[in-house]
């Protein structure tokens, strides 16, 4: 059965999860969020099984073994595969991207060059897509030296250099020379494919390095922040500048636990977080591409209300269904396509948009720094942030049964009015930088008034109720608190006592919509690696983060959840969150560069 082992693939357009056997299990096609033309990972069944559909693979004859890792720096990966005689061969899978024209070549396409190793491997290559969510296989027809797929969202044209008769019967043949396999739009190839897809794939290993290379690093941990940043740019969306929360959807969070969501969408909350943590590395692309996202939703707003979750393309409406012809990972359904967290109220949105931008009033590298007309429509953003700061919301759990005024959302409006004062100062508004400074008072004495218990000695996360969650870690990272604040060590004793487990981390110990959480929330067990750092406990701090480093999997990733007692995988895949907390903590955690020059 499938597992979470799986590397991604990408080029900021098109996205793709290959096995450790090479197998391509799960693409959506043209985007993200489309219908899936690789299903195979939400099927139920193995993708080793001679019957299995929605796959993309390629198998040696008999028992084979296979290792797998990156090119260095890149998202461009390599399986080898080897044979029980000992003939090899080896996998070459990427998406292209890289500079043509004075544009950026990103085409919704994949590419795999098969490469014989060593002896004479004998090789089958099982194209099987499947259309409208797994209940019918992609119709095909083929061509002098290609086969069209129809899938339902898109038509994918496989160009390649290897006999099409081969492809469409699924027979084993003789691998003696390359053999290029391109997966792309309805088009005709140009050029011959073998020698054109050497190039790209030259070209795309100078586009990641290049990338990679302009990164500001801390010394430790480098290769683990590396992964973890390739990962998160593949998560990005370039052609809107959208960054969705993962590239799956379903993963259930929990074995069995019905907690099965559908990630591919742009939460605002998740994005900001993401363009933090790059920040922090100097990635000013993700964030220049994900303001112009942001521009494109405040202008759509009605009355300046701002969901907490987008489409790719700014859709507001994504509606969920279950797919019923998908038995779900592992089994363990239901698929769901949509996430009703777009009907959701969370007011914490409107800290999000401006924590995100405010940045870049301050950046003087941007190509298109924002001015006093960018600031005026940021302010729409802080006047509701003003007017919801105390009123219930569904909270950043997305609960969906009942509301409550959420310390984190009221934190995050206190947030948005506070910066809305420093960029106000930063262009001589001072006048709006009164009006905005002591807006964040108000919202600041509300929060210390009714999200602080007197009688237990800790701030709450609900208002004028005993609940606690890991979001109060983040007091101290918005700078509502100062990491020595008596309060904040306080809460920060509480919220350990109640909420560790071992090295994890849960979100919440109570009952939710689905019952008790039965894994831990990666993203809060980094948040409070960097909560014991910032109290100056950087021993245990360090001591978490390196049993954190090792739940990743063989392509240095995370998911959503771990397991309390094996810290396996768990949760929609590879999840931005948990590759925001690993680069943050390594950042934090790091050696200075100064101890070794």
């Amino acid at each position: 059965m499938n597992d979470l082992d799986l590397a991604p693939i990408g080029n900021c357009a098109i996205s793709a999860l290959v096995d450790r056997q090479g197998r391509m299990v799960w693409c959506c096609a043209p985007r993200v969020d489309s219908d899936p033309f690789f299903s195979q990972l939400l099927s139920g069944t193995d993708p080793s099984d001679e019957k299995a559909r929605g796959l993309w693979a390629i198998e040696l004859a008999g028992p084979q073994t296979a290792t797998q890792s990156y090119f260095r720096n890149t998202a461009v990966l390599r399986t080898e595969l080897i044979d029980a005689a000992g003939a090899a061969l080896e996998i070459i899978d990427f998406a292209p991207r890289f500079p043509l024209y004075d544009r950026s070549y990103k085409p919704t396409a994949l590419v795999r060059l098969i490469r014989p190793l060593r002896g004479a491997p004998r090789v089958r290559i099982r194209m099987r897509p499947t259309c409208d969510w797994g209940s019918a296989d992609a119709p095909w027809a083929s061509g002098s030296n290609h086969l069209r797929y129809l899938g339902q969202d898109v038509t994918l044209r496989l160009t390649t250099n290897a006999p099409i008769s081969h492809i469409a019967s699924e027979r084993f043949f003789r691998l003696e020379a390359p053999v290029a396999l391109f997966l792309g739009t309805d088009e005709p190839f140009q050029g011959e494919v073998l020698s054109t897809v050497q190039r790209m794939l030259a070209d795309t290993v100078s586009y990641w390095r290049e990338w990679v290379r302009a990164l500001a690093l801390p010394l430790d941990w480098q290769e683990e922040v590396i992964r973890a940043a390739i990962a998160l740019k593949l998560c990005a969306y370039d052609e809107t500048g959208a960054i969705v929360a993962a590239l799956t959807t379903s993963i259930p969070e929990a074995p069995g636990s019905g907690r099965n969501w559908d990630y591919r969408y742009c939460w605002l909350r998740d994005a900001y977080y993401v363009v933090q943590a790059l920040n922090r590395l100097g990635a000013v692309d993700i964030l220049e591409n994900y303001l112009a996202f942001l521009r494109n939703i405040m202008d759509q707003a009605v009355g300046d209300h701002v969901q907490p979750v987008y489409g790719v393309g700014y859709e507001p409406i994504l509606g969920e269904r279950i797919a019923p012809d998908l038995a779900g990972y592992r089994g363990m359904g239901p698929v769901r396509v949509g996430n009703q967290a777009h009907e959701q109220i969370q007011h914490d949105v409107y800290g999000q948009i401006v924590l995100s931008t405010a940045h870049a009033f301050f950046d003087e590298r941007l190509l298109r720094p924002p001015g006093r007309d960018e600031f005026a429509a940021l302010e729409r953003q802080g006047e509701r942030a003003f007017a919801v700061y105390d009123k219930p919301d569904a909270g950043l759990w997305e609960l969906r049964t009942r509301t409550a005024v959420h310390t984190y959302s009221a934190a995050m409006c206190w947030a948005a009015c506070d910066r809305l004062g420093n960029i106000a100062e930063k262009l001589g508004l001072n006048d709006r930088a009164h009006l905005w400074n002591e807006r964040a008072k108000i919202i600041r004495a509300a929060i210390e008034t009714h999200a602080w218990s007197e009688a237990d000695g800790h701030f709450t996360s609900v208002f004028d109720a005993p609940d606690l969650d890991a979001s109060l870690t983040q007091l101290a990272d918005l700078r509502f608190l100062s990491p020595d604040d008596p309060r904040h060590l306080a809460t920060l004793r509480a919220l350990e006592s109640r909420l560790r487990r071992g090295s994890n981390f849960l979100r919440y110990d109570g009952a939710d919509d689905f019952g008790v959480p039965e894994t831990a929330f990666n993203f809060c067990t980094f948040w409070f690696i960097e909560a014991l750092y910032l109290a100056g406990e950087v021993d245990e701090a360090r001591g978490l983060f390196e049993a954190m480093l090792a739940k990743r999997n063989h392509a240095g990733l995370l998911s959503e959840d771990s397991g309390l007692s094996d810290g396996a995988l768990w949760g929609n895949y590879p999840q931005t969150y948990s590759l925001v907390g690993l680069i943050n903590c390594a950042v934090l955690l790091s050696r200075p560069w100064s101890s070794v020059r």
